[in-house]
Parts: C-alpha cells; sequence; structure tokens
C-alpha cells in the first residue's frame, strides 16, 4: 500500500473533523462518501464480507465500477470505514454503577452489534484503521473501569479480553443462525431426524457422562445449544476473576 492511499484513507475516516477530502481526477462524483459507505455497509449486512465487492457497491447506487475508486483506495480501505461508522452507531451513555456492571454494558455493546452487523466478525483487523468512532469507543470502554485498580496496560488488555471473548460466542451465536436459516430446519427438528442413528452408535454406556450432559443440556435448551445463555456464563465466570484478580 503506497503512503498516499494510507493518508488518504484517515483523512477519510476523519473526513468530518477535517473536511471531506477532494476526490481523484476521473468522472464528476454523483454521490457523498457518506452515501458510499452507507450502500457498502448495506451489501455486507446482506450478503457478507466474502460476497462484498466494489461492484456491488457501486451497483448499489447506480455507478461504474471504476467511479467508486474516486471515493476510497479500494476494497480494504472502504471497510475499514464501513467498521469505523457502524461503531459510531450506538450511543455511548455515561458510566454508571459497580464495575461488574461497566464491564458487562461494555461486552453487551459490542454483542448487539455484532449481531446486527456479523460482517463484522469475517474482517482482519490485527492493524484496524483507526477512525473517530473506533477512538470514541475505545475511550469509553477505558473510562469504564478508569480508577477500578488496572495498571494502564491492564486496562487495554481488559477490553481486549472482553472484546475477544465477546466476538468468539457472537460467532457462535451468528453461525448457529446462519445453520438454522440455510438448513431450514430448528435444532430440534434436526435433532428429532438424526437421533435414531446418533442412538444407534453412541451407546449410553460408551459415553456415560457425555450422554448425561447431553441430554440435560439438550432439555434445556431444546436446541444443541445456546449461545446467549453460554456468554452470559461465560462473561458472568470472567468478570468473576477479574474481580478477585483486583481484590488478591
Amino acid at each position: 500500500m503506497e503512503s498516499q492511499d494510507v493518508d488518504r484513507t484517515l483523512e477519510l475516516l476523519w473526513r468530518r473533523t477535517l473536511g471531506t477530502p477532494q476526490g481523484s481526477r476521473g468522472p464528476k462524483q454523483r454521490a457523498t462518501i457518506d452515501e458510499v459507505v452507507r450502500a457498502a455497509i448495506e451489501v455486507a449486512d446482506e450478503e457478507g464480507l466474502p460476497a462484498f465487492s466494489m461492484r456491488k457497491v457501486a451497483d448499489r447506487l447506480g455507478l461504474k465500477l471504476m467511479s467508486i475508486y474516486t471515493y476510497v483506495p479500494g476494497r480494504s480501505e472502504l471497510i475499514g470505514l464501513m467498521v469505523d461508522e457502524v461503531a459510531g452507531e450506538q450511543k455511548l451513555p455515561p458510566h454508571e454503577g459497580p464495575l461488574r456492571q461497566r464491564m458487562t454494558r461494555i461486552a453487551e455493546q459490542l454483542w448487539d452489534e455484532f449481531h446486527r452487523h456479523p460482517w463484522l466478525l469475517q474482517v482482519e483487523n490485527s492493524r484496524p484503521w483507526i477512525g473517530p468512532n473506533v477512538s470514541d469507543r475505545y475511550e469509553w470502554q477505558l473510562a469504564a473501569i478508569e480508577g477500578a485498580g488496572f495498571t494502564d496496560l491492564q486496562m487495554d488488555q481488559v477490553v481486549t479480553l472482553l472484546s475477544g471473548f465477546t466476538a468468539g460466542m457472537a460467532r457462535a451465536s451468528v453461525d448457529a443462525r446462519r445453520t438454522a436459516e440455510r438448513s431450514g430446519i430448528s435444532d430440534a427438528e434436526w435433532w428429532e431426524i438424526n437421533a435414531p442413528v446418533l442412538e444407534r452408535v453412541m451407546p449410553a454406556d460408551a459415553y456415560p457422562i457425555s450422554g448425561r450432559v447431553g441430554r440435560v443440556a439438550g432439555e434445556e435448551y431444546n436446541a444443541i445449544d445456546d449461545p446467549e445463555r453460554t456468554f452470559r456464563f461465560g462473561l458472568d465466570r470472567m468478570l468473576d476473576g477479574l474481580e478477585q484478580f483486583l481484590n488478591g
């Protein structure tokens, strides 16, 4: 990636602060940067990131493919703009209540965002674009745990821990939903269809512990699993550990 592409993308991310950058030479622009980003989010929401393309964004806006590149340098840069845009959809309310409640809110906000925009779980973010909405949210997340007793480094690690755990559990939840939609049957229906074969190849005396646990879980969930309940359980245990760490 050329340095001018990096500079232009950062200018685009911060366009509401710096002013919208002038487009490159080419056809006169018929849409705004905001319209391009919103159209791209709609495409990704409907089709997922693997199927996402600049051509589909152009088609949605009624533009020619090459004209999209007068707005953004390329696909990865546009995705960076999309990520920052959706990070600003939720309000960042004042922090209230005890530390546990504030940390829970960090995870819940991300959980909601991943379910509104599942393609976020497909973004490669080892070196993310630093935009205003992502920056505001990181500041808000850190403010939730400021003064609790963590060092500055530990504060970053707590936010990373909560974010990574939530992303993993949201991925399981989104995958389960997609599987049900693609197959056209629920988990309960899948089990009813396949139970006779599984009972033949997995006799109770061969799998006594997993058989017992699986039966209890299945009766409770009426499904193979319940990602949201597992998210809540895991989050509570994580917060238990962080509280114990502070009190240790």
